[in-house]
């Protein structure tokens, strides 16, 4: 596939998990042999641990959404500058709902193969999502 097909399917991938909310659908994206090279805590690094990470997320933030600011492609690889928004409405990696608005700003990359994704990694700013559920304090705002 072209850079720009790679592209166009990260696009797509990211359009699909927010409008259908059901982790059914990273078996149209993600390769039976998918791996995550960093998944997130308590979960594994395949499919079926990405199929879990997704129904967490979606219950801790149901109203949950990205927004893609960036993306480059090289080769088989696409590199993502994602934000995600969300309402923290459910329990979130053992936080109760707090009802607070989140913003996480992110980098994703997706290696492809044969249409599908094979691989990730990415990273994202957890401190400044736990600094806005009010798990971790501020600096200069009361805190450390």
């Amino acid at each position: 596939m072209s850079t720009e097909a790679n592209k166009a399917l990260v696009r797509r991938y990211f359009e699909a998990i927010d409008a259908r909310r059901d982790p059914a659908v990273l078996d149209e994206f993600l390769a039976p042999d998918f791996l995550t090279h960093n998944p997130p805590p308590g979960f594994a690094p395949d499919l079926d641990g990405q199929k879990r990470a997704f129904v967490h997320f979606l219950a801790a933030t149901p109203d949950g959404y990205h927004v893609i600011e960036d993306m480059v492609a090289e080769g088989d690889r696409v590199v993502t500058r994602v934000t995600a928004y969300g309402t923290q409405s459910g329990e979130l990696f053992g936080i109760p709902p707090t009802g607070r608005w989140i913003k996480a700003s992110g980098i994703a990359i997706h290696r492809l193969a044969d249409g599908r994704i094979v691989e990730h990694w990415h990273e994202a700013d957890m401190l400044g999502v736990l600094q806005q559920l009010g798990v971790v304090p501020v600096p200069g705002q009361g805190g450390a």
